[in-house]
């Protein structure tokens, strides 16, 4: 299991309030990617570099990807640049290993293991599939050191390139194996993340 420096990490997110959940180390385990891709559009005008799109997604988005888990399923539409992600959750959905899907790759750089990124992202509980963090919602992206957040959300990310769109299914030992009450996740609960990187440094 992996420490984090919680001092400095829950500094650099206090500025974007509820994404104080993406704090805590955790144990981990390997990565599995698996396959499938189709693209989504949108009508309306582009995001400005710097924010994260607040428009609802396509309801009618073909997934980008499906993921059977050990219990229950996950559809992800990723995120465009008019419109927010989608996870649709078919509770309770769990799985024994992180698993990680490149919906889009980015034309960008490859992101080092101990980057300092900053990304649009949506978290969701494999439990009940509510919704417990969106950069989405704040309409701006959080900025924060890979190594300084949960494994399943550093492994979505490390060895990608900036501009891609990403998704990853999280075990409960690379996220809250004891759970985070403020963000309503037990202890087991597996968790589900879709991700646009925008930038590294």
């Amino acid at each position: 299991m992996g420490a984090v420096n919680h001092t400095k990490t829950r500094t650099l997110f206090l500025a974007a309030s509820a994404s104080l959940v993406l704090l805590t180390g955790a144990c981990s385990s390997d990565t599995d990617s698996s396959s499938s891709a189709t693209t989504t559009s949108a009508s309306a005008e582009a995001a400005p570099t710097g924010t994260c799109p607040t428009a609802a997604p396509d309801s009618a988005g073909t997934p980008e990807w499906t993921l059977a888990g050990d219990t229950g399923s996950i559809a992800v539409v990723g995120s465009t640049d008019t419109a927010a992600p989608a996870v649709t959750v078919e509770a309770p959905f769990s799985v024994a290993e992180t698993q990680v899907k490149t919906l889009t790759v980015g034309d960008g750089p490859v992101i080092a293991d101990d980057a300092e990124v900053s990304v649009c992202y949506l978290g969701v509980n494999g439990r009940d599939g509510s919704t417990f963090d969106s950069s989405y919602e704040r309409g701006a992206p959080v900025d924060f050191p890979l190594n300084g957040v949960v494994a399943g959300f550093q492994k979505a990310i490390a060895g990608q390139t900036v501009g891609s769109t990403v998704a990853v299914a999280v075990t409960s030992a690379d996220g809250y194996a004891s759970g985070n009450p403020a963000a309503g996740i037990e202890p087991g609960d597996s968790l589900i993340f879709a991700i646009a990187i925008l930038s590294a440094s």
